[in-house]
């Protein structure tokens, strides 16, 4: 079974080699290690190439198209190169050294009892030990009416709907069926939409013994009330539109009201308080949400569909046997 580790990074090259670090520390190797970088400027390309990382694949974006087109664009290049599974992280994220092995350990336990799953995901921890990117445990019934979450307890297994993408494996029977996240989502909203999406059938699972370290540059939940960033802040817009297709795909009518009135209640708030920009951009959103009906994209969707080109160095081989590497510096221009 083929395991290819996908990055995302973007202007984070500190974090990035921490992360890479970590993944070719794994004691189950990976089959294959590719990292998209999302257009960085800070010198991520110098130091992905200086031979630190052997049969790495790094996918350099001609421009940045928001961490949900760079998920999009590293499902569907790990898929179209064959991958079986897809573990897929952003680059703050810090494996443990037998993270994998215990996905693995799992998937293999699950195989073993014919429990359909949809994905595996590992426990995340921040710094300091807190839980954090918490899924949301899935709680449909079974034949006699009673959730069912509890059942693999034992095994450390718990079943999940709702997940982000740290540390994340999912099966290439599960992406050919549900197809690639939603690029057009940009970011914030992505990961909850295609975990929804692909969970529908069968659930996922939480690993208890796989765990990771998620280094968020903020803590806390997401929230424009507290955000001070100004870059971050202009994101939010497209948080409040995401969360409000998102109700409306999932949840229905009724959670879909719920969810507009909140912004509604939250435009006004901000301009009794003054401040005008934030009730803008809460108004940009909850308005780019009436029309927005993005398709999803099958696996095998050719890159040049999200409006990149993409240059290409280094060749992804299994990480087991660096002595067998042949490393490239070549640089290969996709089609537009």
């Amino acid at each position: 079974m083929r395991v290819y580790a996908v990055v995302l990074t973007y202007n984070r090259q500190t974090l990035l080699k921490q992360c890479l670090e970590a993944v070719y520390r794994q004691t189950r190797p990976c089959d294959g290690v590719i990292v998209i970088d999302n257009a960085s400027t800070d010198g991520t390309e110098r130091m992905l190439m200086d031979g630190s990382f052997p049969g790495m694949e790094v996918h350099i974006l001609s421009n940045n198209i928001g961490a949900a087109g760079g998920f999009s664009a590293g499902f569907r290049i790990a898929y179209q190169a064959g991958a079986d599974f897809v573990w897929m992280m952003d680059d703050d994220v810090i494996p443990d050294d037998d993270a994998l092995e215990r996905l693995m350990d799992a998937e293999s336990l699950l195989d073993g009892k014919r429990v359909d799953h949809a994905f595996l995901l590992s426990t995340a921890r921040t710094e300091t030990g807190l839980m954090t990117n918490t899924p949301s445990i899935d709680q449909r019934p079974n034949a006699i009416a009673y959730e069912s979450w509890p059942m693999l307890l034992e095994h450390g297994l718990a079943p999940v709907s709702r997940a982000t993408f740290v540390s994340i494996l999912v099966p290439r029977a599960t992406i050919e069926k549900h197809g690639l996240p939603i690029a057009q989502m940009f970011i914030w909203g992505e990961d909850t939409e295609y975990t929804l999406r692909m969970t529908r059938d069968v659930p996922g699972y939480m690993v208890g013994n796989s765990k990771v370290q998620h280094l968020r540059q903020t803590s806390g939940a997401l929230s424009i009330r507290t955000e001070t960033n100004a870059t971050r802040l202009n994101y939010h817009r497209h948080f409040i539109r995401n969360e409000l297709y998102v109700a409306a795909k999932y949840r229905g009518a009724r959670a879909l009201l719920k969810c507009r009135l909140r912004q509604l209640r939250l435009i006004r708030q901000f301009i009794f308080s003054g401040q005008l920009n934030k009730a803008y951009i809460v108004f940009q959103g909850l308005m780019e949400s009436f029309n927005f009906s993005p398709a999803v994209e099958a696996a095998d969707s050719p890159l040049e569909n999200l409006g990149v080109t993409s240059r290409l160095m280094g060749r992804s081989v299994p990480v087991a046997r660096p002595e067998s590497v042949v490393y490239e510096n070549s640089e290969v221009a996709a089609v537009q």
